[in-house]
């Protein structure tokens, strides 16, 4: 079965900012080429509407209302959990993935592999050399809990791997608008992005290599997230919450790694590849087949055509159903391979792919 091309529609536009890169690619000098060209320095146009997000409440109320899921959101109560107001952080974690002093398991070098005068750093394969203090430093991850959000509903953690050329609050939020779809999906969701390579062209996982390294970040999630609800003592619920995975372009490498041995098992309920099937295709077919009650889409450009083709040949040859489509059946294990138009970008996939909004698109299929 062929993937057909998927028409490009239009859902509940969020007034897209400043055109620029985030992306990513596997560490391969091929893909490295392909790609180095998509990141120009990041200028936002004078008049784009840019949120500087503090561990502070953040409120950014969403134009328009959300999508129809069918199911009204309870009004609060003063016993309740619920969320009255969104909330969203960059907060410190100890179990972020950098900064990251262990080994890279393909080669079992040190990922910190060159010492110039004290200043450490990691050398690519492409031979370039990206410093820790500038790239590898950072362990901020940002949080978002929309307004509406009960604990004590089923609800979902959704983690967000950006790609190459990214920094949280320039790209994942105000560019991209991660936080803004989780609100417009409609989903009884909260939001956990981590920073991974900061502004470079790296994929490099950190301590998602290592093993349980993506359980025991979840857990600290958990953690914060239940603070920023008001209610610590929820902790464990937050922790142990279904989770989807969506990773854009060069995230797929984390992603790769989180469900290789991540640690978390069965919690994970959908995996989300946006323009980022660059590699470890075995990894992702082998948790296709594994994961009947988990779904998976991947929806891409030309740039990830062919690896899309080939895990369309590793389905069709485990006898593994899937749909060029995607209908209301995610949640009963689903798998989507999305065609997008010839005229979608590549660093645009985040917020228009075979639809606008795409992250919202899907959850809101959830409900």
């Amino acid at each position: 079965m062929r993937p057909r091309r998927v028409g490009l529609r239009t859902l509940l536009p969020l007034g897209l900012l400043a055109a620029a890169l985030a992306g990513g690619a596997a560490n391969s000098q091929t893909i490295y080429d392909v790609f180095s060209a998509r990141w120009p320095s990041l200028v936002l146009p004078h008049d784009a509407h840019v949120v500087v997000v503090r561990t502070v409440a953040y409120s950014s109320p969403i134009s328009g209302p959300r999508a129809n899921t069918g199911r009204a959101v309870r009004p609060p109560s003063a016993d309740s959990a619920i969320q009255l107001e969104p909330k969203t952080e960059l907060i410190k974690f100890v179990s972020s993935p950098f900064p990251y002093d262990g080994v890279v398991p393909s080669t079992e070098r040190p990922f910190l592999d060159v010492n110039e005068g004290g200043q450490k750093g990691h050398r690519t394969a492409r031979g370039a050399i990206l410093w820790e203090r500038e790239t590898f430093s950072d362990n901020r991850v940002l949080v978002h809990i929309p307004s509406g959000f009960d604990i004590n509903r089923p609800a979902v953690m959704v983690v967000f791997f950006h790609g190459h050329g990214a920094d949280l609050t320039r790209d994942v939020l105000n560019r991209q608008n991660v936080p803004q779809q989780i609100t417009l999906s409609g989903m009884n969701a909260v939001l956990v992005a981590p920073q991974f390579a900061v502004d470079a062209a790296d994929s490099s996982a950190g301590r998602f290599w290592q093993r349980g390294g993506f359980a025991r970040f979840l857990d600290e999630a958990g953690k914060n997230l239940a603070r920023l609800n008001g209610n610590p003592a929820r902790a464990k619920q937050f922790a142990n919450m279904p989770v989807i995975i969506f990773a854009y372009s060069g995230g797929y490498l984390p992603a790769a790694w989180s469900i290789r041995n991540g640690g978390i098992g069965k919690r994970l309920k959908g995996l989300v590849l946006l323009d980022g099937l660059y590699g470890e295709i075995g990894d992702f077919a082998k948790w296709i087949k594994n994961s009947r009650s988990g779904f998976f889409v991947s929806a891409y450009t030309s740039s990830t055509r062919r690896q899309n083709m080939e895990l369309a040949n590793i389905l069709r040859e485990q006898n593994v159903p899937y749909s060029t489509d995607i209908g209301h059946h995610l949640w009963n294990g689903g798998v989507a391979l999305l065609q997008t138009d010839a005229d979608i970008r590549h660093r645009n996939f985040v917020t228009q792919a075979w639809t606008g909004n795409p992250i919202a698109d899907i959850l809101s299929k959830l409900n």
